[in-house]
């Protein structure tokens, strides 16, 4: 449900799919879609074509969300805590720069907004943040079987070692941040 509000974020760190499932749970979110972005290929990209790493587009998820409810800035902190940003074109398994941490902003407040994040949290990491922030480019939905993948398969071997430990991990970070529980 989009509303008057809304506005969007797109971020990519790793497998859509992670950041997917993480984005789901915070209150304030309304819509998140997988996809592609970022990419040097004419035409419609398809998962096995990034997947080759050949395209330039990165895995990303764009979502719609009501700033009345979560900030740009905090969905860009809890981003940066649920995923390696010190990681160069890898998370985890997850190697290529289609799995490559960015920030793509949709105007100049966010692009500000995203470089100060950066900045802020950098003291907390060992290592240097290689999250690029970029302009927004055009963005291509993942095929429909990407869409609510960890809802849709939990039990999947790469769901429940991958996905679960990061949502886990967001649940107590961003406790305060995630949407009600219904019962």
């Amino acid at each position: 449900m989009k509303t008057k509000n809304s506005e969007t974020i797109t971020v990519g760190g790793g497998c859509f799919w992670c950041i997917e499932a993480i984005f789901n749970e915070i209150n304030g979110v309304e819509k998140v879609t997988s996809g592609y972005t970022g990419g040097t290929v004419p035409g419609i990209p398809t998962y096995r074509e990034v997947c080759s790493g050949k395209t330039g587009h990165a895995e990303v998820i764009m979502a719609t969300f009501n700033p009345d409810i979560i900030s740009y800035e905090d969905l860009l902190v809890i981003f940066m805590t649920g995923h390696n940003p010190t990681t160069l074109d890898r998370q985890g398994a997850d190697v290529g720069n289609q799995y490559r941490s960015v920030i793509y902003y949709h105007n100049e407040k966010q692009k500000e907004i995203a470089t100060e994040v950066v900045k802020q949290l950098a003291p907390y990491y060992e290592d240097k943040i290689v999250t690029e922030i970029s302009p927004a480019e055009t963005f291509f939905a993942a095929e429909d079987y990407h869409q609510n993948y960890y809802k849709n398969n939990q039990s999947q071997g790469y769901c429940s070692v991958m996905i679960t430990p990061k949502l886990d991990k967001i649940r107590k970070m961003h406790a305060d941040k995630l949407k009600p529980v219904s019962m």
